[in-house]
């Protein structure tokens, strides 16, 4: 088999129309019908759960006629005749006899891709930017184009660009990087089972069904965030390398399996609920607050792409072996596909969506919610017109059925959440700012207050002394005089008569200096006046000061209310979260005596998994997930801070948790960014209780599959205390969740030499002494990885000499264990001795080990048809392993 990409045959002419025919329902003989569908709703509403009715929108395409139809089928008509104009398709049954049909498009052989997508896919694209999920599929006969009109890169030709690419164009060109986000799973389904196109490792991926919505999805599947069209273009590189084909007498390169594109999109919506906002804001400051509580609207919608493995005849395609099988298992699911359609069509009470995993993965496409445009593919050639006329019929009844579209939209509560506790932050030191600052002021005032009121006494008291002196001694002068005056008058009569005359000159002048002294007294007690005034005036300062600074304690003693009050709600928060956990604890308990294991890794994803499984259905308006309504209620931060409890259950059931939620891809860039790795590294360096260790190294290995998160673990030293804990460990699940995290790391190219030097491989060889199942799987998984690793550096040119693993003596263990009864251990054992073989530096230790005869026994009878082609593929491009066969005498 080989990798394929559909094309149009090469060196193919475009066939001329033929004539133009009347279109006559009665004379042709053929179904003729009428049908429409309606708009969709304009977005910018909440979703209602009613929906809107819209029906399957169904073009068709031809095919122009390829080199070899030109050659052998020269001498007759094309078997169907276009009518674009009117929308319409006749069929010839021969010379005389046509059916005519009708379809939403009918795109001729001379058709742009750009035409193609605009009136098939573009509605639909356009649909999933405002919220609605939506399907594009391509049916039709095998060689008729549809891996060109669906999933043609166009890297020679930027026009022949398939609808793959062209939506992804549309999509990233409306979105906005910073609030918006778009992700993209790539998968196939062959025979009956879901592979990842993305990750070929992951080939048997479960559905899962929504028992409160009915909703299917892939949680296994990759998943990747794309933000530019250069990154979606290799993604889809990636797939189809991984797409399976084979070699047909219909066609060289057929597509043996169905291959699905689904683009997940995440819009966050700006309109009506901040126009709410913007318009109260005008009324009053309590606005801001209610606008703060709005929770954004986000709309999450989905666009699937479904590329159909082609329809055709075994006596034509002249399958045998696997590729029967494989035709069996395509023509099957097609089936199960067509019984859906006519039931769907035919308003049947049952709809056998159960028959095939096809039919489950496009449930919502046909009878759901998307809106859905199918293209069916045609060949002009009149050897084939039974399969024409087959995907014709298809056509025609998929246009019967109606799906009821609805919007996708939801509160983003989380957001809501981080801006609200930043603005509790912002109000807290607001109120602590302003509390200092009317401290200080009312001090200040108080403080001037008193100064002011001390030196107006003192001014005052000094001016009363002064001029109480001063009149005093003036007084006593006067009485002097007089009194000298009155004993001259005594001894000398004769004088008195002048002397009477001058006395009477100065009683008048003591007389006026009585005044004067009167005066000055009266001013004096005005200015004294003044200041009493001025003193009242100062002590009403202080009194009002002093009703500020009672109200500012009432003030205050009413946040210390409410700061208890939050304390309370914390202490009731901490209690609901050991009580969860509590919960969390009796669920693993109760599922550890089920009928088996989950997940292989992550350890403690399948807890949750497993625990959400086992729940009845819950009602439309249930409860949350406990630990999705203790995350939303308390915060990442504050459940992080629990980890540094002095009470061990506190860290018991903090740590389980923390576990829990790193579990979701979403919350591990969370939990590294606010110090939840650090403390995990800590827990598991300080602590020596089994169940904190145990669970603190399963969260790690959750973080470790994400690769930034992987050079901050080696960064602080995380390699190092993983292997401590290793070496001192005897509890299964404790060294499996260990050698988890250890071969995540193993798959990083950059980290591998730093690896080895920090013990990581010596680690994942010491644990094997446990002999437990899934930890010798987890070890094995490691080894492969990492082997993996070495192989792709060796092919580069960026790794020279012997393979570390054998520096190590890992291959001893392999060869013992290269044909292990357990199927994930002997897998990954395969995969790593291919590996290894792969570097001719090995190839001397691989022969001396015995690991040759395992390497020629998986070539021949492993059950993994990669595995056995790339054992074949390694043994025949060794020099060295080739003389070895022959020297023993085995032939390949």
């Amino acid at each position: 088999m080989s990798t394929k990409l559909d094309r149009q045959g090469a060196g193919a002419t475009p066939k001329a129309a033929a004539g133009k025919q009347r279109l006559s329902s009665a004379a042709a003989g053929g179904a003729y019908r009428r049908t429409s569908s309606g708009p969709l709703p304009a977005a910018g509403g909440r979703g209602s759960s009613e929906g809107v009715s819209s029906r399957v929108r169904v073009a068709v395409r031809l095919r122009p006629r390829n080199a070899e139809e030109l050659a052998a089928d020269a001498d007759f008509g094309d078997c169907v005749e276009l009518q674009p104009e009117l929308k319409r398709l006749k069929l010839r049954k021969n010379n005389w006899e046509s059916d005519t049909f009708e379809f939403d498009e009918v795109l001729t052989e001379f058709s742009s891709q750009k035409r193609v997508y605009e009136v098939v896919a573009k509605p639909v694209v356009e649909s999933v930017m405002e919220g609605y999920n939506g399907t594009v599929m391509a049916y039709g006969q095998t060689g008729t184009g549809k891996t060109f009109t669906l999933g043609r890169l166009g890297e020679e030709d930027t026009a022949a660009r398939g609808i793959m690419v062209r939506a992804m164009e549309d999509i990233l060109a409306d979105v906005t990087p910073e609030t918006d986000s778009v992700s993209v799973s790539y998968l196939q389904l062959y025979m009956e089972m879901i592979q990842d196109l993305l990750d070929p490792v992951n080939d048997n991926i479960a559905i899962v069904e929504d028992p409160r919505t009915g909703d299917v999805s892939l949680p296994g599947a990759t998943v990747v965030e794309v933000r530019d069209q250069k990154s979606f273009v290799d993604l889809l590189r990636v797939g189809e390398a991984h797409r399976i084909a084979a070699n047909t007498k219909l066609n060289t390169e057929s597509s043996r399996s169905h291959a699905i594109l689904m683009v997940n999109v995440r819009r966050s919506v700006k309109g009506r609920a901040e126009m709410d906002v913007s318009i109260s804001g005008e009324n009053g400051h309590s606005s801001s607050m209610m606008g703060s509580l709005r929770p954004p609207v986000i709309r999450k919608s989905k666009l699937v792409v479904v590329d159909l493995a082609g329809s055709e005849r075994i006596d034509k395609s002249g399958n045998e072996g696997h590729t029967l099988e494989e035709a069996k298992s395509i023509n099957l699911s097609l089936s199960a596909l067509g019984k859906c359609i006519n039931a769907l069509a035919e308003n049947s009470p049952h709809v056998p969506v159960r028959d095939s995993k096809l039919t489950r993965l496009l449930k919502d496409s046909f009878g759901g919610t998307a809106r859905t445009s199918l293209v069916v593919t045609i060949g002009p050639s009149p050897r084939h017109r039974g399969e024409t006329t087959s995907t014709i019929m298809f056509g025609q009844r998929a246009m019967k059925v109606e799906n009821m579209v609805k919007l996708k939209e939801e509160f983003d509560y989380k957001s809501l959440c981080r801006r609200l506790d930043i603005e509790l932050d912002k109000l807290i030191a607001e109120n602590e700012r302003q509390r200092k600052y009317f401290d200080d002021e009312v001090e200040r005032i108080r403080a001037e207050a008193q100064c002011r009121i001390a030196e107006a006494e003192r001014e005052c008291k000094i001016t009363l002394e002064n001029e109480k002196m001063k009149y005093h001694q003036e007084y006593l002068d006067s009485i002097k005089i007089l009194e000298e005056k009155w004993k001259i008058h005594q001894q000398s009569p004769k004088k008195q008569i002048k002397e009477a005359e001058s006395t009477s000159n100065d009683i008048g002048e003591a007389h006026n200096l009585l005044q004067n002294e009167k005066m000055l007294r009266q001013s004096a007690e005005e200015e004294a006046s003044d200041l009493r005034n001025q003193v009242s005036h100062w002590k009403k300062l202080e009194a009002t000061a002093t009703a500020e600074v009672v109200k500012l304690r009432k003030m205050l003693d009413t946040e210390a209310s409410q700061k208890e009050k939050l304390e309370e709600e914390i202490g009731d928060l901490r209690s609901q979260l050991l009580q969860m956990s509590m919960e969390a604890d009796e669920t693993q308990r109760s599922l550890d005596k089920g009928d088996g294991p989950g997940k292989i890794f992550p350890g403690l994803d399948s807890l949750v998994s497993q625990t959400r499984g086992s729940q009845p259905r819950e009602q439309s308006n249930g409860p949350k997930q406990p630990i999705a309504k203790l995350f939303e209620q308390v915060g990442l931060q504050k459940i992080l801070s629990l980890l540094e409890s002095e009470e061990p259950d506190v860290r018991v059931h903090a740590v389980k948790v923390v576990a829990n939620l790193a579990a979701e891809e979403a919350n591990q860039e969370k939990i590294v960014e606010a110090g939840g790795l650090t403390s995990l590294l800590v827990l598991l360096r300080s602590s020596e209780d089994e169940t904190i260790r145990r669970v603190a190294a399963g969260a790690i290995a959750n973080l470790a599959m994400n690769e930034t998160n992987q050079d901050l673990i080696m960064a602080q030293g995380g390699v190092t205390l993983l292997s401590m804990t290793a070496s001192d460990a005897e509890d299964p699940q404790t060294l499996r969740m260990v050698a988890g995290a250890i071969a995540n790391l193993c798959g990083n190219d950059k980290l591998q030499t730093r690896l080895r030097g920090e013990g990581g491989i010596k680690a994942l060889l010491g644990m094997v002494r446990c002999g437990h199942p899934d930890v010798l799987a987890q070890v094995a998984r490691g080894i492969a990885n990492f082997a993996k690793c070495e192989s792709r550096a060796a092919t580069q040119g960026n790794k020279v000499g012997k393979s570390l693993l054998i520096d190590d003596r890992a291959l001893p263990w392999i060869v013992k264990n290269a044909n292990n009864e357990a199927a994930p251990i002997r897998r990954h054992i395969e995969l790593a001795l291919c590996h290894l073989a792969q570097h001719e530096v090995n190839s001397k230790d691989i022969i001396s080990e015995g690991a040759l005869w395992e390497l020629v026994r998986i070539s021949r009878d492993c059950s993994r048809e990669d595995i056995r082609m790339l054992a074949h593929r390694t043994l025949t491009s060794s020099p060295t392993l080739q003389a070895e066969m022959r020297r023993l005498g085995i032939k390949m």
